[in-house]
């Protein structure tokens, strides 16, 4: 018998030593990776309380509706959440086979951004805009790049061809990455592009790919840097954000400003914190984007070193389980997109919340499952579906 492409038993043993029948949807119950969930969706409700007090006093945002971030963030949870049942229905294998058609609508997606239907949204030219909607596509490159490596690099591992993927091989899934990563670039999208160039170290890594292609990449990454400031392809916001970052004293009424209130407000949280929605910083709206970027801010504030820790505690959660999962599956496909999940979470959890302590960098990054955005939370959810279809195809003995 079988269901999404895995083998299910159809028998189980009971505490007698009885068999009794079990349904697929018994297996599948049993198979999901609980904690993961568990801790996933612990992120997103209290991303819709951050959220909540973030924006209901925030007129000009709001409309006048203090419930309308809350219930849209909402709204955004539970769509992420059909996405990821629909990705385990579907299963990462059966993903495997339509992984061009995906990349390929992934590229006209962040192509489209430098058409007239592109739009800037706090200084970041990364949005389709149609109507009311707003789309950014980077956000689902993530997930095509990794499926796309995963897919080139496991191929001949997985068919027994090869103990590890060949330079060739590895070539050409640089060259999966290289195209939509150029094209961010060009938006330009620095911090989706960090993200990226993680994701494809942590798919490489994982792969077992020759050490001269990661010291090769890193090498190249410090060159590219260099280039890219040479070459003027930052805009002048994204420049003056690292300098603030090198020396917050610089201007801390311009660029340096976001973060030095993001520490206030972290700081005046203490232990315990204020009280949900008895912030000062935030009813009194001191620090922008406070609802997406600087999302931490809320928790250090209101809820303390308690609440920000349990916010960091359960993305270890996440990260614990993905890294479980990643090796426990006996397919390398399976591995590598685990891997590259695990890196992207990882990374990008950590600049969004170093940025709000100032030890790292503005990127414009939201924080994963927290932050208000929908691109945002479909695609970390359909990651969250991805880690399950490993989880549960994998076989029984794992």
């Amino acid at each position: 018998m079988t269901a999404n492409n895995f083998s299910i038993p159809r028998y189980a043993p009971d505490k007698g030593g009885a068999w009794t029948r079990m349904t697929a949807r018994d297996s599948l119950v049993r198979r999901l990776d609980w904690p993961l969930l568990g801790a996933s969706l612990a992120l997103s409700v209290l991303g819709c309380l951050l959220v909540w007090s973030a924006t209901r006093g925030r007129t000009q945002l709001n409309g006048g509706d203090p419930y309308s971030f809350l219930f849209r963030h909402a709204l955004n949870t539970g769509i992420g959440l059909a996405l990821m049942v629909g990705t385990i229905w579907l299963g990462h294998r059966t993903l495997r086979g339509a992984v061009p058609v995906l990349y390929v609508l992934s590229v006209l997606l962040v192509l489209l951004v430098l058409t007239p239907l592109g739009a800037t949204i706090n200084g970041a030219h990364a949005w389709i805009k149609v109507g009311g909607l707003s789309l950014q596509p980077s956000e689902f490159v993530k997930v095509t790049i990794i499926l796309g490596m995963a897919m080139l690099l496991a191929a001949k591992v997985d068919a027994g061809d090869q103990l590890h993927p060949d330079h060739r091989t590895v070539a050409k899934s640089l060259g999966i990455a290289i195209l939509p990563m150029a094209i961010v670039m060009l938006m330009p999208d620095l911090g989706s592009v960090m993200v990226m160039v993680v994701i494809v170290l942590g798919v490489l890594l994982a792969s077992g790919a020759s050490n001269r292609w990661i010291f090769g990449l890193i090498g190249a990454g410090v060159a590219g840097a260099v280039a890219v400031a040479a070459l003027g392809v930052l805009d002048q916001y994204q420049i003056n954000r690292f300098a603030a970052f090198a020396n917050p004293e610089l201007d801390p009424a311009g660029a340096g400003y976001n973060t030095n209130q993001a520490r206030i407000a972290i700081g005046s949280g203490g232990l315990y914190g204020e009280g949900l929605f008895n912030g000062h910083q935030t009813t009194g709206q001191f620090v922008p984007e406070q609802q997406t970027d600087f999302i931490f801010t809320v928790a250090g504030e209101e809820l303390g070193f308690i609440g920000g820790g349990a916010i960091i505690l359960l993305l270890g959660v996440v990260l614990w389980r993905a890294c479980r999962i990643a090796r426990e599956t006996t397919e390398l496909y399976g591995t590598v997109v685990a891997a590259g999940i695990i890196a992207w979470f990882a990374f990008q959890s950590f600049e969004n919340i170093g940025m709000t302590l100032g030890i790292m960098p503005v990127a414009g990054l939201p924080l994963p499952f927290v932050s208000y955005g929908g691109s945002a939370m479909f695609a970390v959810w359909v990651a969250i579906g991805l880690l399950q279809s490993i989880r549960v195809q994998r076989p029984m003995s794992a």
